[in-house]
């Protein structure tokens, strides 16, 4: 995977992961089943962008192909 196709998907996967956590947070007070899980989908979401970015800030020359 290219370096900026990784930084692109890193940060999608950030704010798309906020806003369901977000959501989920509103949600919560109406239906607590389908706000927490949207609560636990933002924050799995969220933290896979942040590994993201971790795993581009450690890729060398090598992998740019």
């Amino acid at each position: 995977m290219k370096p900026k196709t990784v930084e692109a998907l890193a940060w999608l996967l950030i704010y798309s992961g906020l806003l369901l956590l977000s959501l989920g947070l509103f949600l919560r007070r109406s239906d607590d089943l389908v706000g927490w899980l949207l609560i636990a989908a933002g924050v799995a979401d969220a933290a896979t962008g942040a590994t993201l970015i971790w795993w581009r800030s450690h890729m060398t020359d090598d992998t740019l192909e």
